[in-house]
């Protein structure tokens, strides 16, 4: 006669509960010694505000304040800066003006790795400078020049290694930051709303923070919506929105501190509780309920793996 054994709730006696911990009390990797700064681009390179911009009249505002607090994040005697201004279309003329900034801020040991093909990112002078720089600086333009040049080369395997053995700062402006999330979003609407299914697309970014989705320009352009649909398609992954002369200074890939003039606005699609995406066409409006946003201004902080923030 067979005993039929008693229900044990699909759990296997000799394997451990896998069951998920609370967000607070999960392991966390082990944490990278390197800084990134994402800056939500039109950082202030010494010249007056743009009257009525978001920087006029603004309290906040401080002339060279972020590539000031990037300088102060170096290590040793005149560190070397390495600019990156592949994403640009006119990258002489972009690395020019963060060479006369620097030159400002009595930072001479700059270079530029003026990589315009994958070709270039293999070439020796270009890899002796990314194994020698303490600072980096990618600047704006498109970040899919950034992906496709550098992705998977050995320029970026050697940033990433030092990245996460040595305490560099990485930093970058409007596409240049976009490119160090992934997801990492490449194309919107005209009109930035993204309010209509497949109105944005997304690509796998350079992979600096993983989980996280940086937008930028981000109150100025309007692109709350965009952010949403992106954490909609992606609700494991947090949205961090970075607005015009505003940045996040991010370390061990956990901390984050806002810096700037500006605010930063954070989406949380994990409380998500209902979107229609799955279920309409391309070009209808999407649904999306339940998300958790955090406006950020300088001072305050926040913990990207425990979704926690803190007040100044």
């Amino acid at each position: 006669m067979t005993t039929k054994k008693k229900s044990d709730g699909g759990k296997h006696p000799d394997l451990p509960n896998k069951s998920e911990k609370p967000l607070e009390q999960r392991e966390e990797l082990p944490h990278p010694k390197g800084i990134l700064i994402a800056i939500g681009g039109s950082e202030n390179k010494g010249d007056d505000p743009e009257t009525g911009s978001n920087q006029d009249e603004n309290r906040n505002f401080e002339a060279f304040g972020i590539l000031q607090r990037f300088v102060e994040e170096l290590r040793g005697d005149n560190p070397e800066i390495l600019i990156i201004p592949t994403a640009s279309s006119i990258p002489e003329e972009s690395a020019k003006d963060y060479i006369r900034a620097f030159k400002h801020l009595k930072m001479t040991n700059v270079k530029v790795a003026d990589i315009r093909s994958r070709l270039d990112a293999s070439k020796p002078e270009f890899l002796e400078m990314v194994r020698s720089a303490k600072g980096f600086m990618l600047t704006g333009g498109d970040q899919l020049r950034l992906t496709s040049f550098l992705g998977g080369t050995e320029f970026l395997d050697i940033m990433k290694d030092r990245y996460t053995k040595e305490r560099i700062v990485i930093a970058g402006t409007s596409a240049g930051a976009v490119a160090l999330s992934t997801p990492m979003i490449f194309q919107g609407a005209a009109n930035d709303s993204g309010f209509l299914k497949g109105e944005i697309h997304l690509a796998t970014g350079l992979e600096f923070l993983k989980d996280v989705a940086i937008d930028t320009h981000f109150i100025a352009r309007g692109r709350i919506v965009r952010m949403a649909q992106m954490i909609a398609l992606n609700p494991g992954a947090l949205g961090i929105g970075l607005e015009e002369d505003t940045a996040i200074v991010v370390k061990g890939n956990t901390e984050v501190e806002v810096i700037g003039s500006g605010i930063v606005t954070v989406v949380d699609g994990h409380p998500m509780s209902f979107t229609n995406l799955p279920d309409i066409a391309v070009g209808e409006p999407l649904t999306m309920c339940d998300f958790k946003v955090h406006f950020l201004s300088k001072g305050a902080k926040y913990h990207l793996h425990k979704r926690l923030q803190s007040y100044v």
